[in-house]
């Protein structure tokens, strides 16, 4: 079995190339840090996407961003910038949709191949109650829709295919580190419980949008 895990250096992406390599799987990564895979840099993403070769019986997108011009998300409307969105948008909702671009050369057409990326809670419309983080947000809201999009072209050429948003919990990493008293994953249970899921969805599951427990999501 073998996985392309975009942003194995970071904490959940190292975490998933860590349980899949555990229960039998090769790991091929990507990352910023080591590779200089940049989602925010489409160029450089695309010649790193073009120089793989075979095909893979998992992609999972484990980049993202909470902020990138801020130290926090917006709470309000007068917060709202151009720059924030946009750096939002080409992290969290562009980056992902560079790589399920190579999904139909990159998964096998005559068996069961999964497309997962990791999206938000926060980015679901229908359990919208708090409001506020409304980059974070609709970049999300973004990449849900290209997820249910991308699933739809996939199963006419991949009928085994899943290609599926998930959320991951809140997690024990750098990206949560500045939000202390929620109960939090460690990264290693958040891995383990999203490769479970993973293992359980069929291809009537495609387009579908699930939380680290299997339970779906409302768009």
């Amino acid at each position: 079995m073998r996985a392309l895990v975009i942003g194995d250096s970071g904490g959940i992406g190292a975490a998933v190339a860590r349980e899949w390599r555990g229960r039998g799987g090769e790991v091929v990564g990507l990352s910023r840090a080591r590779d200089g895979f940049d989602m925010a840099k489409p160029e450089l993403a695309e010649v790193h996407l073009a120089r793989l070769e075979g095909t893979f019986d998992l992609i999972f997108v484990a980049t993202g961003a909470l902020t990138s011009t801020r130290s926090a998300p917006e709470k309000a409307l007068r917060d709202v910038s151009a720059k924030e969105m946009a750096a939002q948008f080409a992290i969290n909702a562009i980056g992902p949709a560079l790589v399920i671009k190579h999904a139909p050369r990159l998964l096998a057409r005559n068996r069961r191949g999964v497309f997962a990326t990791l999206s938000a809670r926060v980015g679901s419309i229908g359990d919208n109650r708090a409001g506020g983080w409304y980059s974070y947000r609709a970049s999300k809201a973004a990449l849900n829709q290209l997820i249910k999009t991308g699933a739809i072209e996939l199963a006419r050429t991949h009928r085994e295919a899943v290609c599926v948003a998930l959320h991951p919990g809140t997690v024990e990493t750098a990206f949560t580190a500045g939000y202390p008293g929620r109960k939090k994953l460690t990264a290693a249970e958040s891995a383990a419980r999203l490769l479970d899921v993973l293992e359980r969805l069929g291809a009537e599951d495609t387009g579908g949008f699930f939380d680290y427990s299997g339970a779906p999501i409302l768009w």
